[in-house]
This record gives C-alpha cells, sequence and structure tokens, in this order.
C-alpha cells in the first residue's frame, strides 16, 4: 500500500468513526432535589414536578436541556417514570455516570449511592445514620420503574396531596435502610403519609430524582 492509499484509509476511518469517536457529553443530566416543594408531595402535580426539576437545574447552570421528575402517576393517563426521562446515558453533577439506558437505570448495574445520587449542585444529601436522615426518596414507583398496580394511593394522588392520608412509595437514594426493598434506590417502602411532616418521619424531606431527557 502506497503513502497515499494509506492516508486516503486513514480519513476515511475516520470519517466513519466520526460520531462515535466523539466525546461523550457528561454533563449534568441526573440529580436528586436538593430541595422539596416544602408541602410535602403536593409538588403541583407531574408539570409541577418537572417544572421543580427545571427551576432547579437553571439555577444550577444546566437550564439548557428539558428535564422531568422521575415520578409515575395513576389513574386514566397515568405515566411510568421510566418512559418519562429519555434514553440516557445519565451523569450526575460532578461527572459521575448514573446509568448507560433505561435498562441499566433498573438493573444492579445502577450507579446510585449516597455519594452518586448528589444535588443539583453537588452536595451528598444525608441518609441513614445522619441527623435529619433524608434518604427517601418520592417515586410512586415499582422496581422497574413502572407505575403500581396495588390498591390504595401510591403517589399521593398523583403528586397534589399533602394529607396525613395517602401514601407514596419511595426509594433510598443511599441504598440502605428498612422496607420490603430496602437497598432500592427507588421504591423501598411506602412513606407514612403525604405530608410535610409525615415524610420526614419516614426518613424523607419531599426530595425526587430529575433527569434530563436530551
Amino acid at each position: 500500500m502506497n503513502k497515499r492509499t494509506s492516508l486516503l484509509s486513514i480519513g476515511l476511518a475516520a470519517l466513519l468513526a466520526g460520531p462515535a469517536a466523539m466525546a461523550q457529553d457528561t454533563g449534568m443530566s441526573f440529580f436528586m432535589t436538593g430541595s422539596g416543594s416544602g408541602d410535602g408531595a403536593n409538588l403541583g402535580g407531574i408539570a409541577g414536578a418537572d417544572a421543580h426539576c427545571t427551576a432547579l437545574a437553571t439555577a444550577a447552570g444546566a437550564g439548557n436541556r428539558t428535564w422531568a421528575a422521575y415520578l409515575s402517576t395513576s389513574g386514566d393517563g397515568g405515566e411510568n417514570a421510566r418512559d418519562r426521562i429519555g434514553s440516557g446515558p445519565w451523569y450526575n453533577a460532578n461527572g459521575v455516570m448514573i446509568a448507560s439506558d433505561v435498562d441499566d437505570l433498573h438493573s444492579d448495574n445502577v450507579q446510585t449511592s449516597k455519594e452518586n445520587s448528589v444535588s443539583e449542585t453537588g452536595a451528598v444529601i444525608n441518609g441513614r445514620g445522619d441527623t435529619p436522615n433524608m434518604h427517601d426518596v418520592m417515586t410512586g414507583s415499582m422496581m422497574d420503574g413502572t407505575a403500581s398496580s396495588a390498591d390504595g394511593d401510591t403517589t399521593c394522588g398523583n403528586w397534589t396531596s399533602n394529607s396525613e392520608d395517602g401514601s407514596a412509595l419511595v426509594g433510598h437514594h443511599d441504598r440502605q435502610g428498612g422496607g420490603d426493598n430496602p437497598t432500592s434506590w427507588n421504591s423501598a417502602h411506602p412513606s407514612r403519609g403525604c405530608g410535610q411532616e409525615n415524610l420526614q418521619a419516614t426518613g424523607g424531606n419531599g426530595y425526587f430524582y430529575c433527569f434530563a431527557t436530551d
């Protein structure tokens, strides 16, 4: 192979590999909210939750993306959390990849943990053993990211209730604690109501996860 042919071959290979060879965007595309609504699980519905994600991301310099809350809703027109969040991959504020795609996110390979499920500013949020414990994260979801088909309220009235009645499925961002699935990041147990004090008594503070869909 002569020099000219060799150079042409190298150039063609680079052209064909162009998109794959580009550096992966590791900008923030996942975070756990560093603040909740302050009104328990009343987030203003799913639209209000999405808006809260967007506001926090914008304040942290990531408002150029489309943000969605990782929350399931039930009833007519209900949604699964896993269907709301795009296709991945997702990185936290510190550049750590949480999951490569939706299936990876809901597998044993997911990299959620107290150290990795940080806020939009990269801050580590209190977990089990800290005072106060705030490891409960509202999701309204089963471990596979779908809405629960069980009887009773699992989404605090589709994120409009701050009542002592009702409940929401929560995960543990630190992957430890009690409940049916204590090490699950998205579906550990139900909350003890929907009010701010109810959520705090369970071990949370009305926080939830946000994902960039693009």
